[in-house]
């Protein structure tokens, strides 16, 4: 049923939980897992309700990779007793779109996602990433709190 598992983490509380479900559900389906961390630029003025000025977060692709390149090893650590194949995956562009092209694209048959993630002020404007993802994806998508 579920042999290939995407599992998006963004460091948030949320995705760890996420990231728990996914190992539970690879072990009972002997299931190989996909960790994949999206990078989003903030070139997107859309996604900003507040002057850019006010705006201390990283602009360079470069050093938002490397923070999604950390939140990955973090997620290693947390998988270094687990078994099961494991793949990470760093990409960059908008979050709902890359995991349903990534679900796609590493032919995964289940997404588990973490309810609520890092993205503060835009998701609220804007809609989750867990919703977009249920709402789009043509594969079962889990959604844990």
């Amino acid at each position: 049923m579920f042999s290939k598992i995407l599992v998006p983490v963004d460091g948030s509380e949320g995705s760890w939980h996420a990231l728990e479900c996914a190992v539970e559900m690879a072990d009972k389906f002997a299931g190989e897992l996909i960790i994949c961390n999206i990078v989003q630029t903030f070139t997107d003025v859309s996604l900003l309700t507040i002057p850019l000025e006010r705006v201390s977060l990283p602009q360079d692709t470069q050093e938002l990779e490397k923070i999604g390149n950390r939140v990955l090893e973090f997620a290693k650590e947390k998988l270094a007793e687990h078994q099961g194949n494991v793949e990470y995956v760093l990409e960059v562009g908008n979050p709902a779109e890359r995991i349903i092209a990534l679900a796609k694209e590493k032919d995964c048959d289940g997404i588990v996602i973490g309810s609520r993630g890092l993205s503060g002020i835009a998701e609220f404007f804007l809609g989750s990433v867990s919703s977009k993802v249920s709402q789009y994806s043509n594969i079962p998508v889990v959604i844990v709190k």
